[in-house]
């Protein structure tokens, strides 16, 4: 959480989910652009936010349900993502 934080992309605090929500508008895409840019150049899949209604589309929903090592690998894709774009 902390570290989607410092990228930018702003998310709370889940209570009692295996999921963070973090907003994608920062970056000038939209949840299913981010979503698919993210698969093709990154090869980490996403959610878009709007799978789960209209007020998602600037979110992004990410499992962490995941070791931690598959999760720093997918961050630092993310990162990596972010500094591109």
């Amino acid at each position: 959480l902390a570290r989607l934080n410092e990228m930018g992309l702003k998310c709370f605090e889940p209570k009692g989910a295996f999921y963070v929500f973090p907003c994608v508008k920062s970056t000038g895409l939209d949840g299913d652009e981010f979503s698919l840019k993210l698969l093709e150049k990154e090869k980490v899949a996403v959610v878009p936010g709007s799978a789960f209604g209209s007020c998602g589309k600037d979110y992004v929903r990410i499992s962490y349900a995941y070791s931690i090592k598959a999760l720093d690998e997918a961050l630092n894709r993310i990162e990596k993502f972010l500094k591109e774009i």
